[in-house]
């Protein structure tokens, strides 16, 4: 094991709950790097030749959390995944009423992860995508009612995507 790899094993034993992207910044590395080092039962890879079948499923879970990171900033969308469609070159994002438009580079994904580690003290559930430079493109949060629980049928959907993906 190389001293890299040492030292963001023992970061993260020291620092449990710290973010993977707090970690990442702290010890000069790439987050996707941090998120291949997080115990096996936090995190669960898809190929990302799945990518298209997962965008397209996330307008059924309801309301959820996209966030995007770009050079230290970060915004934020609650609500439902827009539906998409592939269209010169994207997955191009849309929706009939206001929401969040895009287009995705299906091919810029290197890695994608199934997360499920608590933060900030609470249990959370993200889909990260990421580029293969290491950098996170974006994530996508499960939803919370009111009281600020997660909403049991998006929980239920990522486990079933996990188990379903479990020998890719």
């Amino acid at each position: 094991m190389n001293m890299i790899n040492h030292h963001i094993i023992a970061t993260l034993q020291a620092e449990p709950q710290a973010s993977p992207s707090d970690l990442a910044q702290k010890l000069e590395v790439s987050e996707l790097l941090i998120y291949q080092h997080l115990p096996p039962q936090q995190v669960h890879w898809l190929p990302s030749a799945l990518a298209q079948e997962l965008l397209e499923a996330l307008p059924e879970w309801g309301n959820l959390m996209t966030i995007v990171l770009l050079a230290g900033n970060v915004f934020e969308f609650k609500g439902p995944f827009p539906k998409g469609k592939l269209g010169l070159g994207y997955f191009n994002l849309y929706s009939k009423h206001d929401g969040m438009y895009g287009h995705l580079l299906l091919s810029s994904f290197a890695a994608i992860a199934l997360v499920s580690r608590p933060l900030r003290g609470r249990a959370s559930y993200a889909i990260c995508f990421f580029a293969a430079s290491g950098d996170v493109i974006f994530k996508i949060y499960l939803g919370r009612d009111q009281a600020g629980e997660l909403f049991p049928e998006q929980v239920h959907n990522f486990n079933q995507l996990k188990q379903l993906t479990a020998d890719c």
